[in-house]
């Protein structure tokens, strides 16, 4: 790749490496410069361009983070389109995330222009949550450095997988002493009981015994002969050394105890054993004094890996030392004392408006057109469905009966506008309405436009990112300074300004007010200026079509 400064007069094909501010608009850094580029360029009196040409051995930025990312993922895995040259994986389970470390620094040491980033190892995460996201350092790499990224992240298993939690029966053991509470014995079921319920596994059992080897020895027992996944031993008294009660009874009941103690703290007193039983070997641990509270801690690591059928070892325990201080402190407030920081996919929704009169169409509804054997608005959902977007709201109006009855089967909500013969507005305040606080943008849709692709739709949520300056994501094609098109991407902080509009109009006048939240999608496909709105357009799409 060659980068520096360029003539203008030479630098059609270049990719512009900072953002530019003409007399009538703005050219953002990674616009790839057309001859009308150049010569918008030249009018408002650039004489040089810094900017990145790309050469014959390298690999476009997004495309490389699409390779890398494709043979880094593994099982329970997505990744999203990718965008300015990051490609982010995604879980698709909530579970725990398994990475290979020492392949991920391998590939970060192969070219600098190559990264990837990942949870820690062993990291529990939540349905959708990122682990991963591959970055291309703008605005290309070569190719044999992608090639060989793409090797190591698929050599033998994939760099990233999320083993998910599956259903665990577990049985408690409590120990107590004269004196003990009943009511701390209460709480520590509740804890556990709250702890396994985030893990998929179930409390099934509970017994209360005396702080003693043959008690511990008998109830342990019992609870594996009852079918037990997992045996969990509170005592009542903290485990000070391998001959002390909890251990020595576990042994009793033909355990075996195979490590005491964890480099984590808090949690330095985990007690770690089996016992087999009918060539199945059950996990028992006596849990450290600490796991009577809800706040994290060493057992709280062990806990989500047996929950996901991950095996833990003494060398797994001793490797916990690294990241393993989570003791509260006063110059370092812990994470766990705060909202999640965690970084999910943005929650995206789509609203398709299908409220319209349709009256330049005739006496047909547009809407309900047959095109290849279904209703033009079935063909329009069914792409949005195929897309990252979830949910899928469409919003009725006229003949809202015969448009429900095109879209039987789908997973779709409805949000019906009462008003639509008011106008366009109406219908995106009807459906923005029906949306939850969840969401985190809408995609706006209309039901009039078939042409327009779920690829096209995945890489405007893949742009998505407010934090970054892109809140409001528009299609872009064709003329000197490209027309703009629909769907549009709206971040949810202009729900309220969009809410407010009147009239058969759209919003798309908050586009030029937050020219600084927009970012344009470049797209060669005309679908995005193409509504079908009367009988001519419709003949002559089926025409196309046909062709």
């Amino acid at each position: 790749m060659k980068f520096g400064h360029f003539a203008v007069a030479a630098a059609e094909g270049a990719i512009l490496a900072h953002s530019l501010r003409l007399p009538d608009g703005t050219f953002k850094k990674g616009r790839t410069l057309s001859a009308a580029d150049i010569a918008s360029l030249a009018t408002a009196g650039f004489e040089t361009v810094v900017a990145a040409r790309l050469e014959a051995e390298d690999v476009a930025e997004d495309e490389a983070a699409t390779r890398i990312a494709s043979a880094a993922r593994g099982d329970n895995t997505t990744f999203a389109a990718a965008f300015t040259g990051r490609c982010n994986l995604y879980s698709e389970v909530r579970g725990v995330a398994v990475i290979d470390t020492a392949r991920l620094a391998a590939i970060n040491a192969l070219h600098e222009a190559v990264t990837i980033a990942t949870l820690p190892p062993f990291e529990a995460v939540e349905l959708k949550q990122m682990v991963a996201t591959v970055k291309i350092i703008p605005f290309a790499a070569p190719e044999a450095a992608v090639a060989a990224a793409e090797a190591l992240a698929s050599q033998d298993a994939p760099l990233v997988r999320v083993a998910p939690y599956h259903a665990k029966s577990v049985g408690l053991v409590m120990t107590q002493l004269p004196g003990t509470k009943a009511s701390v014995l209460d709480n520590t079921v509740r804890t556990v009981r709250a702890r396994l319920d985030r893990l998929d596994a179930t409390l099934v059992a509970e017994t209360r015994v005396d702080h003693d080897e043959t008690a511990i020895a008998d109830a342990v027992a019992a609870q594996v002969a009852a079918g037990r996944d997992l045996v969990l031993v509170s005592g009542a008294s903290a485990v000070v050394d391998r001959g002390d009660v909890v251990p020595m009874g576990i042994e009793a009941a033909g355990g075996t105890i195979e490590h005491f103690g964890m480099p984590v703290d808090p949690g330095n007193l985990l007690l770690l054993g089996h016992v087999d039983r009918d060539e199945k070997s059950v996990p028992v641990i006596g849990m450290p004094g600490c796991a009577r509270s809800p706040k994290l801690n060493g057992f709280d690591w062990v806990l989500q890996r047996l929950a996901a059928d991950l095996p833990v070892t003494r060398a797994d325990v001793m490797a916990m030392g690294a990241g393993g201080l989570l003791k509260e402190i006063s110059t370092r407030p812990q994470p766990r004392d705060h909202e999640s920081t965690a970084k999910s996919a943005p929650r995206i929704a789509a609203i398709v408006l299908a409220a319209g009169q349709s009256r330049r169409m005739g006496a047909l509804n547009k809407l309900l057109a047959d095109i290849d054997g279904a209703p033009m608005v079935r063909g329009v959902v069914e792409t949005v469905r195929a897309s990252k977007a979830d949910p899928v709201l469409v919003v009725t109006g006229h003949q809202p009966d015969e448009v429900r009855a095109a879209l039987a089967g789908l997973d779709v909500t409805f949000a019906h506008n009462a008003d639509f013969a008011d106008g366009l507005s109406t219908s995106l305040r009807c459906g923005l309405a029906a949306l939850t606080d969840s969401i985190d943008g809408a995609l706006v849709c209309l039901g009039d436009m078939p042409r327009v692709e779920t690829a096209l739709l995945d890489r405007m949520i893949a742009a998505f990112d407010p934090l970054e300056g892109r809140a409001i994501c528009v299609p872009v094609t064709g003329g000197k300074r490209g027309k703009r098109g629909n769907p549009v991407l709206w971040g949810a902080q202009f729900f309220d300004q969009i809410g407010g509009v009147s009239g058969d109009v759209g919003a798309r006048h908050l586009i030029g007010e937050y020219a600084e939240s927009v970012c344009e999608i470049k797209t060669d496909d005309a679908a995005v200026l193409t509504d079908i709105d009367t009988p001519e357009a419709l003949a002559a799409y089926r025409a196309q079509r046909r062709a």
